[in-house]
């Protein structure tokens, strides 16, 4: 239960209307007043560290909410704090203040904070810059343009630089660079692939994560397309058609009840997860059929409104917490200031829509129902995304972090990532328990002293059109290869993946499910329990939990070596959704052997529906059913 469930000034908010959302965002606002310094440039909401200064994290706190405020104002609303935002641009810019931000370096962390003021000034000049004087003016012009002769990373940061023009451009300030935000713009342009889709780098970076969609790219890119389209109308309509093609994969990451599949990195950011379905609109695109304006409204009020319900995204103050469903640093990243969450700001970009817009005048319309009980592949981020059996999940191979990231391993590569149970992340690496390793093999060849997971994936590629392939290199004398195939209409409830190991080294392989609430009815740890009851699942090659949040469960279906069933009860906070969870996991003993070992693991998921607890009727039906290993995969 939250206690502050009472307090909450959103508890009562049906979020329906754009109203709903205006009295949502001020909800977000408010609590942030006391956290700002008196001259309004720096919001202080915690005391933990990132990778750069201070004076950098508390901008983080400022800028990040300005990507509501400003869609608000732009959007013929008011905020009574917006003050606070104004005199904020003045103090932050002024050398000679003591708020000073601090000039731009190279790579700097400022740059990032650039993207939400340009579109600040873009959108809503009259409110946040026509307030200014003059000397305010010049400061800020001069600040932000600061960045026009530093070095970016290659990533989607120069995009940042892209609305840091715009922002001057639209503001008439001598300061803006035409040249440099064309070819910011003509190398950003390089990183697309095709299929609506864009790596986070130059040739040689394979993520294609929320960054590639709303956290940068494809909400950049439209946005781009409505505030540029006198001045560069082509770019722009290329720009549209990119995100009607990516909206028919993209759809995909979500289910019927409004959730995103967590997937990759900062997933502190939360219902940003879901801009991209704002900024379509924001960009006045239509899409294809099933891809109506009411279901677009669906797939973006139905997100936001689930971390609404989500006590542990918010202090008891109203501030967000660093985390995801509850606080959580396991899953952070080292440029994750307490301000960093504030980045789901994006998600209210709809509010700088007239009334009269058809997404605001369009009934609300649920997920389509033509791509329930589907299954699509992927082709661009090499995913095979499913929700057949009412589980929407996706399998995964192919992607890592190209630069050092904490938790990578977990946060790209695992073998599948789900919206009703998320993924886990170690908190430790001396135990199994520790080790959060849902939808992963995990080997380690000390039996059990440490472990690896899959984080270098090669030769991955999708397979016939069904099935994923690649192969993974743990050690220099051991091999994996790994297929992934998706749940059959015959065993809906189950997907199948088979490893084949080659091991020149003693191994102990431990091969998880999904991780799931592990707590009974009255809030106790769960304990074995027969079928049909609250409770764990053991025996030799099985594993299964059942809880108010479903089944979860792993079977060997006949490997060449014989594998021991555990409900492992991981460490706390390893999960990204529950706090405690259950983990069925498979073990086993492996020799060194110049033959294949074959690994044949079918795995079951089974999340809860809406409001109800507890797995659906008939699941035992279900369990008993196993996947067979297509012919085409040769043993």
């Amino acid at each position: 239960m939250d206690p502050f469930a009472g307090t909450r000034p959103w508890g009562k908010n049906p979020l329906e209307t754009k109203n709903d959302l205006a009295n949502f965002l001020v909800n977000v606002l408010d609590p942030l007043g006391p956290h700002t310094s008196p001259g309004g440039a720096r919001i202080h909401l915690g005391h933990t560290a990132t990778h750069y200064d201070e004076a950098a994290a508390q901008l983080e706190g400022f800028s990040r909410p300005i990507w509501g405020l400003a869609a608000l104002l732009a959007g013929g609303g008011s905020y009574e704090g917006t003050k606070r935002w104004v005199d904020g641009f003045s103090s932050g810019t002024n050398p000679d203040h003591e708020e000073f931000w601090g000039d731009m370096r190279n790579k700097d962390q400022r740059m990032v904070e650039c993207s939400a003021i340009g579109f600040s000034l873009a959108v809503a000049r009259e409110k946040l810059w026509d307030p200014l004087d003059d000397a305010s003016k010049k400061n800020f012009e001069s600040w932000l343009g600061g960045m026009n002769d530093k070095e970016m990373p290659n990533t989607n940061w120069l995009w940042f630089r892209v609305f840091a023009n715009l922002g001057l451009s639209k503001v008439g300030s001598p300061r803006f660079d035409a040249k440099r935000m064309k070819a910011d713009l003509d190398h950003l342009d390089t990183f697309y692939i095709g299929e609506g889709w864009s790596r986070d780098g130059p040739e040689g970076v394979i993520q294609l994560d929320y960054y590639s969609s709303s956290f940068a790219i494809q909400f950049a890119q439209l946005v781009y397309s409505k505030l540029a389209q006198a001045e560069d109308p082509q770019r722009c309509e290329e720009y549209r058609n990119r995100a009607r093609r990516f909206a028919q994969d993209f759809i995909r990451y979500f289910d019927a009840e409004g959730r995103a599949i967590p997937f990759g990195r900062s997933m502190t950011y939360r219902f940003a997860m879901s801009s991209f379905w704002g900024a379509l609109a924001f960009a006045d695109v239509e899409l294809p059929a099933p891809l109506t304006w009411g279901v677009i409204k669906g797939l973006q009020l139905r997100n936001i409104r689930y971390w609404m319900r989500q006590p542990g995204a918010y202090y008891p103050d109203g501030t967000l917490t660093i985390g995801f469903v509850y606080p959580n640093h396991n899953m952070t990243e080292n440029y994750n200031s307490p301000g960093s969450p504030y980045w789901c700001c994006k998600s209210f970009v709809t509010l700088a829509l007239p009334d009269s817009h058809p997404f605001w005048t369009s009934k609300e319309e649920p997920y389509p129902s033509k791509l329930l009980g589907t299954t699509a592949v992927l082709h661009k981020p090499l995913h095979i995304a499913t929700n057949v059996g009412g589980h929407t999940f996706l399998l995964s191979s192919g992607q890592q972090c190209s630069y050092p990231v904490k938790q990578s391993a977990a946060k790209y590569g695992k073998l599948a990532y789900s919206s009703a149970f998320g993924y886990s992340v170690p908190v430790g690496n001396g135990t199994l328990e520790e080790l959060g390793g849902d939808n992963t093999l995990a080997l380690s060849d000390d039996n059990g002293e440490t472990w690896k997971c899959r984080r270098d994936t090669r030769e991955a590629r999708i397979e016939n059109g069904k099935w994923l392939r690649s192969m993974w290199y743990p050690w220099k004398d051991v091999e994996v290869e790994t297929w992934l195939v998706p749940p059959t209409l015959e065993a809906p409830l189950w997907h199948l993946r088979v490893h084949r190991i080659k091991t020149g080294r003693d191994l102990t392989s431990a091969e998880g499910g999904f991780a799931i609430y592990g707590q009974r009815e009255d809030g106790r740890a769960l304990e074995p329990a027969p079928e049909g009851k609250y409770g764990t699942y053991e025996e030799a090659g099985e594993a299964r939990a059942t809880s108010k949040a479903g089944v979860s469960g792993i079977a060997d279906i006949g490997s060449t070596c014989s594998r021991n069933g555990q409900a492992l009860r991981t460490d706390a906070n390893s999960n990204l959704i529950v706090a405690r969870a259950v983990l069925p996991t498979l073990v086993a003993k492996h020799k060194p052997d110049s033959s294949n070992i074959w690994l044949l693991t079918a795995v079951f998921g089974l999340p809860n529906e809406g409001d109800a607890e507890g797995p659906a009727k008939g699941w035992e039906v279900e369990w008993r059913k196993r996947p067979s290993v297509p012919g085409d995969i040769r043993l």
